[in-house]
């Protein structure tokens, strides 16, 4: 209740008892800057030091609170401006602006159709890491080539004739 209030003091939030609690423009947008920070280091990380895209979270979960706009812009520029991190989430303007998206879920996407992977959703290490082994990426194209009816799992296409049956789980999570 406290944080709430002090949130609420420093223009972050509009609060009412009993009510919930919702972001002002103001916290929005430094929300959106937070998030900014985040997935900029997460995206220097791998395209500038070499990490895999299953480390990069928790090191930029501990950057994200530096208050160096410098070190961020920098960032920014020698990446090229990015507008998506490594797991295909949009990177937020400087003014704190997120582009919309619009992708489907793999496991909505119907047989014989050929879609590219655009952003993983709910990106934890186990499942990128399991992504790894599996050899998927962002960019991979793939074939469905069955859903299956019983268990909503789906078997793709993908790569040199790689063939791989992927959880309904898995597959709601891959966006296309």
């Amino acid at each position: 209740n406290g944080m709430v209030k002090s949130l609420a003091t420093e223009g972050l939030v509009r609060y009412e008892r009993y009510k919930p609690v919702q972001l002002s423009p103001t916290g929005r947008r430094a929300a959106a800057l937070i998030i900014r920070k985040h997935r900029l280091t997460e995206m220097y990380l791998v395209e500038r030091m070499g990490f895999g895209w299953d480390e990069v979270h928790p090191i930029a979960e501990q950057m994200e609170h530096l208050d160096a706009p410098a070190l961020f812009a920098r960032m920014d520029e020698l990446l090229g401006h990015p507008t998506v991190d490594p797991h295909g989430s949009p990177i937020p303007s400087a003014e704190g602006d997120i582009a919309t998206q619009d992708y489907r879920k793999l496991s909505d996407v119907a047989e014989g159709t050929r879609v590219r992977l655009r952003a993983v959703r709910n990106d934890d290490e186990r499942l990128l890491g399991y992504l790894n082994r599996k050899q998927i990426a962002l960019e991979t194209l793939f074939e469905v080539v069955h859903v299956e009816p019983y268990d909503g799992s789906v078997r793709v296409r993908y790569g040199q004739g790689r063939d791989e049956v992927l959880s309904k789980e898995v597959a709601e999570r891959l966006l296309v």
